[in-house]
């Protein structure tokens, strides 16, 4: 079996979609509906970490993990 690592967007919306879930649509709303967010976020943040941990370290997955990427500047002779 070969996981590929999902990209680092997956844990943060997770993590935030989790909370604001709680908070607003579980709290405020409904309670039903809070409970499907939350357990849907609570699925993207499980499938994310076991995509960080088993990931291959191979190159051409690595660079999908690359959060910046290298920029040239061009310097402008006054």
């Amino acid at each position: 079996m070969e996981v590929t690592p999902l990209p680092h967007e997956w844990m943060l919306v997770s993590i935030i979609g989790f909370f604001v879930s709680w908070l607003q649509v579980y709290t405020y709303m409904s309670m039903k509906w809070g409970a499907a967010f939350m357990l849907f976020f609570i699925i993207t943040f499980t499938a994310s970490m076991v995509s960080m941990s088993y990931a291959s370290t191979e190159e051409e997955h690595l660079q999908e993990l690359a959060i910046h990427e290298v920029r040239k500047w061009k310097r402008h002779k006054a």
